[in-house]
């Protein structure tokens, strides 16, 4: 009897070693404490791009409330630390350096020369970093969380719908007025690709972030060009539209996501964006009638019923959830580290957005983790200001630009 519990003893000590062998201690890194995971935003809450970054802070936090409700990450609360750049570099950098060594990552980095100014140190430090961009030159840095698809394929995927729509064809001749910019100059790559592929004639525009896009919507009328992309800000966005109703010149619109703004509504060039315009998105507009972003809607007015919403309280929302989805696979091998999460995040497959993005990959490197485009039209009766025309799909065409990138 006694070598039976003697032996009883032994098996139950060497089964909780076993137990204490399957779950290790979590090995923490910066931001990382027994109760919390901090996150950075560095942004811009002042200056021309605070409308957008507002609102898509209250998209972040409406998703970190309720994961917080089910528990957070490895049973820690996510908690957000934030920063507001004004949209200026020295800013941007003074407060990443005070926000970098007091999160594990950063959920937000706006502003394509800020992210170009803190890129050296993010190597450094091991920190992994979601831009408030899609360009396709961040995909070559293996700490940049680009959540949807490409400037250039959502171009592809727009020009593709209006082809579809027997508005252009073989032989037309397309414009496309896009900012002097990384967010220009890759949306550009798509409508080149495009063309070249259709056999259609390209004449490409270049201009500042802050030109006066007027004289160039006039070469392209008196070029005949049969539809026009807009690669630009909002503001340049209804000048362009106004410029070709003043002309009386009746050719689509279309503008990637980044060159709409609700507020362009609100101005005398309404009517004619109403009529001429299409927005091509990476993320759900935020009246989209699909499960994910009806979901957000509803959550989003119970919490913000004072707040107008945009499609950026989408962005911020999915956004949190493709972090999520790195920090839990991170958390399941125990290992918060920034390296931890870099593997985490270059390891993550299949994050089913709900129709929030299309389904989101990181593990293809040089690579868009979607590649599928709405389609949406400027509409003041639908909240977020944008009717979808399109769900979710992907060009032909974008399929073969990605066998070629390969």
């Amino acid at each position: 009897m006694r070598n039976l519990v003697v032996g009883s003893t032994v098996l139950a000590v060497l089964a909780a070693g076993c137990g204490a062998a399957e779950r290790p201690p979590v090995k923490a890194g910066p931001g990382v404490t027994d109760d919390t995971i901090s996150l950075g935003v560095l942004t811009d809450m002042t200056g021309p791009f605070s409308a957008t970054s507002l609102i898509r802070i209250k998209g972040y936090e409406l998703f970190l409330g309720e994961l917080n409700e089910r528990g957070g990450i490895c049973g820690r609360e996510v908690e957000l630390k934030q920063a507001d750049h004004g949209y200026d570099v020295d800013r941007a950098l003074q407060a990443y350096f005070e926000l970098e060594p007091q999160v594990l990552g950063f959920i937000d980095v706006t502003g394509t020369p800020m992210t170009e100014a803190i890129e050296p140190d993010l190597m450094q430090t091991r920190a992994i970093a979601a831009p408030a961009s899609w360009s396709a030159s961040l995909l070559g840095n293996p700490h940049m969380v680009i959540v949807g698809t490409t400037y250039d394929l959502d171009v592809i995927n727009g020009l593709d719908h209006v082809k579809r729509s027997g508005l252009i064809g073989a032989g037309d001749t397309i414009g496309h007025i896009h900012v002097d910019s990384d967010y220009g100059l890759n949306a550009l790559e798509g409508s080149a690709f495009a063309a070249g592929q259709w056999g259609m004639e390209l004449i490409a525009k270049s201009v500042s972030e802050t030109a006066d896009v007027a004289a160039q919507v006039g070469e392209l009328r008196a070029a005949g060009a049969k539809a026009v992309f807009l690669s630009t800000s909002p503001q340049q966005t209804a000048t362009a539209v106004a410029t070709a109703e003043r002309l009386g010149w009746d050719v689509p619109f279309l503008v990637n996501a980044v060159g709409y703004d609700p507020s362009i509504l609100q101005t005398p060039a309404a009517a004619a964006v109403v009529e001429r315009v299409q927005v091509v998105s990476p993320i759900a507009p935020f009246a989209t009638d699909l499960p994910g972003p009806r979901a957000v809607a509803e959550a989003f007015t119970r919490k913000f019923p004072d707040l107008e919403p945009t499609g950026s309280v989408d962005h911020g929302y999915v956004i949190g959830m493709a972090f999520a989805a790195i920090l839990e696979k991170a958390c399941g091998e125990r290992d918060l580290t920034r390296d931890g999460v870099l593997r985490a995040f270059q390891d993550t497959n299949e994050v089913d957005t709900r129709s929030l993005t299309g389904q989101l990959r990181f593990s293809l490197v040089g690579r868009p983790s979607a590649t599928q485009s709405y389609i949406a039209r400027p509409d003041p009766a639908t909240p977020g200001g944008l009717a979808v025309v399109a769900d979710l799909f992907e060009s032909d065409l974008v399929k073969l630009k990605g066998t070629r990138a390969k």
